[in-house]
């Protein structure tokens, strides 16, 4: 009996992660009620998971970093190192593209008095060093590139503005750093 109570709160959790999810990058002040609706679960329910709002938005952080993480060893598994990394990349833009109302949602709580800290992206930047790794040992990157000097190259995708048809600008920015990656690598 203790164990289905687990899977279900375990259940309960996903759910509550998935609508704040969705609900967050739509609008980055939504009622957690509304949330709470979304997902399925009751008030209770959703204040036992998430006692506060920072809570809920630095857990739905810390849940998409680890999905875009956990992308690039599935990648590797599936595909050669170099077209792993580009494939990460897109799927890189992509979440940073549609989560713009999540970072909003973000801010609020991390900027307020007292707030707790923005959560660093240590998943994805290590990720991005398996990567990296990867591709450096296959001989497809120049050898040396960190993942802060990566970071630092495709910084621009930050830049681009997801309401506009952000997927063949971002497409480019990547084509030219991997253009870059590859330049000076021994296997080229």
């Amino acid at each position: 009996m203790r164990r289905n109570r687990r899977s279900d709160a375990q259940r309960n959790r996903e759910r509550i992660l998935r609508a704040a999810t969705v609900e967050l990058t739509r609008r980055a002040d939504v009622p957690l009620s509304a949330i709470a609706k979304k997902a399925g679960v009751g008030q209770g329910t959703f204040y036992r998971h998430f006692p506060h709002r920072e809570a809920l938005v630095l857990e739905v952080y810390r849940y998409e970093m680890r999905q875009v993480a956990e992308a690039a060893h599935e990648l590797l598994e599936n595909r050669p190192p170099e077209r792993a990394l580009r494939e990460w990349m897109d799927r890189l833009a992509a979440f940073a593209m549609t989560k713009a109302g999540l970072a909003d949602a973000i801010r609020l709580v991390t900027s307020a008095p007292g707030g707790p800290a923005k959560p660093g992206p240590t998943p994805v930047m290590d990720a991005a060093g398996t990567l990296l790794e990867a591709c450096e040992a296959a001989g497809a990157v120049r050898p040396g590139v960190s993942p802060d000097d990566f970071f630092l190259a495709i910084a621009g995708l930050w830049q681009i503005d997801p309401h506009e048809d952000w997927e063949p600008r971002a497409g480019r920015l990547l084509d030219l750093v991997m253009d870059g990656l590859r330049a000076g690598a021994p296997g080229r």
